[in-house]
């Protein structure tokens, strides 16, 4: 099996969106510098430290899952607004949405001894209730570290986001996304992946950031794991990829209870949350 297709940083988003269409992956390579990955990773070390291993053979026994990033990693915001990966999520999901989400911040870190993860699409979060042509979410994993075959690179079975459902990869039809620190793995939520085995001595870290369409609920409870306290010190453009806007016309207002009986209560934007100005007024529902 041929490796994924590889993407120098300045190469266009067309070029990208093309390969995760004949693939439903690809790689581009140092999109953002060893620097940039190693502040991240000096950032999340002490929660890391303070995660569990996972507690079954999906989770990984030997694999440490971290999320709320954005409240937790000035660095890791930087890397949720990269102007690559956010034009191509855009991109890539505008048929099906006018707007995206965060939909899930997660230091993926693959210990020494830990086993190869069963295959999987990432689309199965929202079970099978969403039509096999609409495809709901775009996902990167950042390499942190070096991503080697020894260490847990990603593996992906390229071009299975075609394939009937119940169709498993043969040994052949199965690449590992081999990169360096800095370099990063676009993929489809439709595309059958796993992590590696670690058969090195050293942790594989990876950062997953994934965007789904705006109607749809996020993996992770952005407004929760970054409430508004946290929010409200963020640029207006990343509190709305964490849902504080409004999704569409009539999607996402809310009202405060506490305030119910003062002037000016009544239905309101989540801006209003933040501090921020709205785009967009709330709609009034009957």
């Amino acid at each position: 099996m041929a490796g994924l297709e590889t993407f120098a940083p300045d190469s266009s988003t067309t070029d990208i969106l093309a390969a995760l269409e004949r693939d439903g992956a690809c790689i581009v390579s140092n999109l953002i510098t060893a620097e940039a990955a190693e502040r991240v990773v000096a950032e999340v070390t002490p929660y890391i430290e303070q995660t569990r291993y996972g507690g079954d053979e999906f989770s990984g026994t030997r694999t440490r899952r971290t999320g709320a990033l954005v409240a937790r990693s000035p660095s890791c915001r930087d890397i949720v607004m990269n102007t690559t990966a956010v034009q191509a999520a855009q991109t890539f999901l505008g048929p099906y949405t006018a707007k995206i989400l965060l939909h899930v911040t997660q230091t993926i870190c693959i210990g020494p001894g830990e086993s190869e993860q069963m295959f999987h699409r990432d689309r199965q979060a929202w079970g099978e209730y969403l039509p096999r042509e609409i495809e709901p979410q775009f996902n990167t994993i950042w390499a942190l570290t070096d991503f080697t075959a020894d260490n847990g690179a990603t593996r992906i079975a390229p071009g299975s986001h075609r394939w009937e459902p119940g169709r498993k990869p043969a040994p052949d039809e199965v690449c590992q996304a081999q990169m360096s620190k800095g370099s990063v793995l676009f993929y489809s939520g439709s595309v059958i992946h796993s992590g590696g085995a670690n058969h090195a001595n050293e942790t594989r870290m990876g950062l997953n950031i994934t965007y789904c369409l705006a109607w749809l609920r996020q993996e992770e409870n952005q407004f929760l794991s970054c409430p508004p306290h946290i929010a409200r010190d963020l640029p207006q453009p990343l509190q709305e990829l964490l849902g504080y806007t409004m999704g569409s016309y009539a999607l996402g207002y809310y009202s405060e209870p506490e305030n119910g009986l003062e002037a000016g209560a009544g239905i309101l934007p989540p801006e209003r949350a933040v501090g921020s100005r709205p785009r967009q007024s709330p709609a009034i529902t009957n």
